[in-house]
């Protein structure tokens, strides 16, 4: 049996959207950068850098070891790097508390580095980790590079859609940036080691 008090109130399409408008899409900003940032550079990162490997070199123990360097070195960077950075912003906030006399509850809304530290690290790995699994098994070389920038081309439009979504930015736009800018990594990488490696240097 219904309580008295239980009113249904019929809600609009228009009342749907305004709600959804008054969301606050910049708030979700911070880790919506590092998380895409942090997937990014790992995925393009080590992709550029089997590249660079695959342009002089057919052996692909050489390509994923390169790879795999990256990723650690990579996913330690990352975690510092933004460890330093939410730890300097933390400093600076808690000092214009203090000048402002603010309670020190409010504290808890202050960014956190090491969680910041260990999701740039997380997002790093993950977005590395794909063009490793797309060369781990591929026996012939040629094959092996096109099935890299395939799958990294792939992953490149799906962050970038994501990114888009969750931020609610024009979607085209944002795919194609990151698409565009993954390929010109990859592409310089490859130019200039197999340049390099052409000339004897």
């Amino acid at each position: 049996m219904a309580a008295k008090n239980d009113v249904c109130i019929p809600v609009s399409d228009n009342q749907v959207l305004s709600m959804e408008e008054d969301i606050d899409y910049t708030q979700r900003g911070q880790w919506l950068r590092a998380a895409v940032l942090g997937a990014t550079d790992g995925l393009v990162s080590v992709a550029s850098l089997m590249m660079g490997v695959g342009a002089v070199k057919h052996d692909v123990r050489a390509m994923i070891l390169t790879g795999f360097a990256g990723l650690v070195a990579g996913a330690c960077s990352m975690a510092i790097g933004e460890f330093v950075s939410v730890y300097s912003q933390r400093d600076v906030e808690t000092a214009q508390m203090k000048r402002d006399n603010i309670d020190e509850s409010e504290k808890e809304a202050l960014p956190n580095p090491v969680q910041a530290a260990a999701a740039s690290a997380v997002a790093f790995m993950l977005g590395a980790i794909v063009p490793l699994l797309a060369a781990a098994f591929i026996v012939d070389h040629n094959v092996r590079l096109g099935v890299v920038v395939a799958t990294v081309s792939l992953a490149l439009v799906l962050f970038g859609w994501t990114g888009a979504v969750l931020g609610k930015a024009p979607v085209v736009k944002s795919c194609l940036r990151i698409l565009v800018g993954g390929w010109m990594a990859m592409a310089i990488t490859f130019g200039l080691t197999k340049w390099i490696g052409s000339a004897g240097m």
